[in-house]
């Protein structure tokens, strides 16, 4: 399993590097599909989800110079004959998956069944998540701004046994203090990392490893 959980995307040099390392090529060399489903969860989402493709939003993540980048919108899925995209979905690199609503994410994994997929498909694609895209990996919940992801096991989808605390001391997030955090982190029995937009969470085959350029702390149980 290859995970890049990022708090912004790639933002720096060092997340660039751990994003290659775990592709085995560059980015130039290698095909994306960027899963919008978790934007359309908050205000503004169709919007955001343009600038994001552009890159005119936040740090890189689409627009990182992939040698092919398409769209997988998780809530048309069902609608579709699995053989017209899971090949499509196998033969990608990275499996790019942004931001918003973590329970409106998670509910539309579940429902499209790439839940389902993922232990097999990771063992090739690198999932490179940013914001709820990476805090719907983890087995406990974590909250941000507006966005909660609940403890509850059928709101998350357990891939990874730890906490993410993204945004840490975010201006646009002043509840995500590390004050704030260290009283959730109390709570949760598993360890729990808070990260800043310069950091991210590498997981190889169950080796967490932390990338940052950044600030971040590790609380444990």
């Amino acid at each position: 399993m290859k995970l890049l959980l990022t708090s912004a995307g790639i933002s720096n040099t060092s997340i660039h590097n751990a994003l290659v390392e775990l592709l085995g090529k560059p980015v130039a060399e290698a095909s994306a599909l960027f899963v919008p489903t978790a934007i359309y969860g908050i205000k503004g989402g169709a919007d955001i989800i343009r600038r994001v493709i552009r890159g005119s939003l936040g740090d890189p993540f689409c627009e990182l110079g992939w040698k092919s980048l398409g769209l997988l919108e998780l809530t048309a899925l069902p609608s579709i004959k699995r053989e017209l995209w899971i090949p499509m979905l196998q033969e990608t690199d990275a499996l790019l998956v942004g931001g918003g609503d973590c329970q409106y994410l998670c509910y539309w994994m579940q429902q499209s069944g790439l839940t389902d997929l993922l232990p097999s498909l990771l063992r090739k694609t690198v999932y490179v998540g940013l914001s709820a895209g990476s805090m719907i990996m983890t087995r406990f919940g974590t909250t941000y701004g507006n966005h909660v992801l609940p403890a509850e096991t059928d709101k998350s989808l357990n891939l990874v046994d730890l906490a993410i605390h993204p945004h840490l001391d975010h201006e646009w997030f002043p509840e995500n203090s590390l004050a704030s955090i260290e009283k959730l982190a109390a709570t949760i029995p598993v360890p729990s990392y808070a990260i800043d937009d310069q950091t991210a969470i590498k997981v190889t085959d169950g080796a967490v490893e932390v990338i940052s350029e950044g600030h971040w702390k590790l609380f444990t149980p």
